[in-house]
């Protein structure tokens, strides 16, 4: 993997939309096949509760029956219950914990208020320091808010500096609804990384067929170099109301980086053996 660049294949994303349950083989057996691609980071499941993602509910067996890699791997958490399970599993990573910048959603998504999702963070760092593991924070409702509330990068930029106080370095600004542009993008970047020079900054989009490429232009104009994606932009995005919309496609941003000359590190025949596969793992 080039140093600069970071790549975060995203088979939970994909995954845990699917109302049918896919066969925990199937899913080692697709995860296995990713982590030959070279990517730094697969973010491969979730300990939440079953009844709020079921599809997710085998995620400590497949990290079990995973295969050594350097590729690192990432587990979302909503609480402290199941990010003391994540911390206590050895094959994961890194926790990541959906904080919004939006109250409205945070309560929806989490049940919690802000200050209380605040306070959630502290008792997950302290799990992940005591266990070795890094805290991400992924910024939800980065790019613009659908319920009534005021949205400005200078809030996401505000949200940032009290969870820097908590000593979290990895961040990673989710597009939620499908509402950004060029324009949101260019605000949050330009302020994040002017304010936050040391911090690790990722972009998690979310895209239309033929927005894509405009969106990740924005981005890396603004210094980003870490990139979630999903094969074939599986999952991602139910809220949206353009259904086109949904996880930016990882071939596109294959294609993004070779346009430019930068060396992804993906190794393209694993890559296309995953690609291969996919179509026997995702039910659709």
């Amino acid at each position: 993997m080039s140093e600069d660049i970071q790549l975060i294949e995203c088979p939970r994303d994909a995954m845990q939309g699917i109302h049918d349950f896919i066969d925990t083989d199937k899913k080692v057996a697709y995860i296995n096949e990713l982590l030959k691609c070279g990517f730094h980071t697969l973010d491969c499941g979730s300990f939440v509760s079953p009844k709020a993602i079921p599809q997710m509910e085998d995620t400590a067996e497949v990290l079990t029956r995973l295969n050594e890699s350097s590729t690192k791997l990432g587990v979302i958490v909503a609480n402290e219950r199941g990010a003391k399970d994540a911390a206590d599993h050895s094959r994961v990573d890194i926790l990541g914990f959906p904080f919004s910048v939006s109250d409205d959603f945070q309560k929806r998504n989490t049940n919690a208020s802000r200050e209380e999702a605040l306070d959630r963070v502290k008792a997950i760092k302290e799990l992940c320091a005591k266990h070795d593991k890094e805290l991400l924070i992924y910024l939800s409702m980065a790019f613009g808010n659908p319920y009534g509330e005021t949205w400005s990068a200078e809030i996401v930029a505000e949200w940032t500096a009290k969870l820097t106080a908590l000593d979290i370095q990895l961040f990673m600004p989710s597009d939620t609804i499908g509402s950004s542009n060029t324009e949101s993008i260019t605000a949050v970047y330009s302020l994040l990384n002017k304010e936050f020079p040391n911090l690790k900054i990722g972009a998690h989009l979310h895209t239309t067929p033929d927005t894509w490429e405009e969106k990740l232009d924005a981005a890396w104009d603004n210094g980003c170099r870490r990139f979630d994606s999903a094969l074939k932009g599986l999952g991602g995005c139910p809220m949206a109301k353009d259904d086109l919309t949904g996880n930016m496609p990882t071939e596109r941003v294959l294609q993004f980086l070779e346009g430019k000359g930068v060396a992804s590190g993906v190794n393209k025949n694993a890559w296309l053996e995953a690609l291969q596969l996919s179509s026997q793992t995702f039910p659709i």
